[in-house]
């Protein structure tokens, strides 16, 4: 059978609508998601060959892949939260470093080398029957690819006007659940990030803190000055954060991730009653370190006021679904139980 994949649609998304046929596809995803996910946990809907037509032409699969490499992190999420553990992925270090999940990646899992120079040599000695990449990075690798493996590339932001962060995570899960045959897993997994974005738009509101400006950042060091990637509604969580009910302060001119790279600078005239949100790993933590006795940031209105929330190391912020459901979990809790 022949599947039209679209990596844009119009799904909507955003939660402010739940039918009973959600609420119990959520509930089903609270299972998927409670414990470790196993190669092919679920049984396939389907395991006869499919013709996905992707972005790049025509991904034909001779039956349901059982083995899956998955290129970059966003995509081993989507694999891991549709019950298949991925027969290997690229820079499984970094992985457990930036990526923290409530399923485990296997034991077993193989690397393939980093996710912007990954290793041909390693890809085909993992004999996948599916690769999955993205079109930024791995378009001009796709023949190489191919020729190991059916190669399914998707968009990791969104590339239509009118589409948003979120539709796309939606599409894309859509997309691999129909290479993988497990399209009633996706719809509990789509269900469950639902629920949480509406649990957390709901705490907030109900803790008198809507409407409130906040500003997202990641922050490290670059060259020996504290640097901020801060987010825009463009970015996935950018776009997320404001759908909690929030205002983002942060409107500059994005890349096409969503963020613009500042110094402490750009911070000034951020509005004083601002929550910044900030993401740092502990070995470089600017605010504690460099920042701590900086002027330019002690001035600032929200820093005295205390308006500063940690959301940890390894929230991913270009990740999928489950890197979405930890972030709006981790901002509903610092707003509702006083932040830090």
């Amino acid at each position: 059978m022949t599947y039209a994949v679209r990596p844009h649609s119009s799904i909507r998304l955003d939660a402010t609508v739940l039918s009973r046929r959600s609420l119990l596809l959520a509930g089903a995803a609270l299972g998927l998601l409670a414990t470790p996910a196993r190669a092919q946990e679920a049984t396939p809907t389907d395991d006869g060959p499919r013709t996905l037509e992707s972005v790049m032409g025509e991904v034909t699969l001779a039956a349901t892949p059982q083995r899956v490499v998955a290129i970059e992190w966003n995509l081993v999420e989507y694999v891991l939260a549709l019950g298949v553990q991925p027969a290997a992925i690229a820079d499984i270090d970094g992985f457990n470093t930036w990526v923290a999940l409530p399923v485990e990646l296997g034991p077993d899992v193989a690397d393939v080398g980093l996710r912007y120079e990954p290793s041909l040599e390693s890809i085909a000695a993992a004999k996948p029957d599916l690769i999955l990449g993205t079109t930024d990075r791995d378009e001009q690798i796709y023949d190489q690819l191919t020729a190991i493996a059916p190669t399914l590339l998707l968009p990791p932001f969104p590339t239509e006007e009118g589409e948003t962060p979120l539709t796309n995570i939606g599409e894309t899960i859509q997309t691999i659940a129909v290479a993988l045959a497990r399209e009633t897993e996706a719809e509990a997994v789509i269900a469950h990030m639902d629920r949480a974005l509406e649990d957390a738009r709901m705490a907030i509101a109900e803790a008198g803190r809507a409407d409130e400006p906040f500003i997202l950042t990641q922050a490290f060091t670059l060259e020996n000055v504290p640097t901020l990637r801060l987010f825009t509604d463009q970015s996935l969580f950018g776009f997320t954060t404001s759908e909690l009910g929030l205002e983002n302060a942060w409107k500059g001119q994005p890349d096409p991730w969503g963020f613009n790279t500042v110094t402490i600078e750009a911070l000034v005239d951020a509005p004083p009653e601002t929550n910044f949100f900030y993401i740092v790993q502990s070995d470089d933590d600017i605010f504690a370190a460099q920042l701590a006795e900086d002027p330019i940031w002690q001035s600032l209105p929200f820093v005295q006021s205390g308006r500063i929330y940690a959301l940890g190391g390894d929230i991913w912020t270009f990740g999928g679904q489950l890197s979405v459901e930890r972030l709006v979990g981790k901002v509903a809790d610092l707003l509702t139980d006083g932040g830090l």
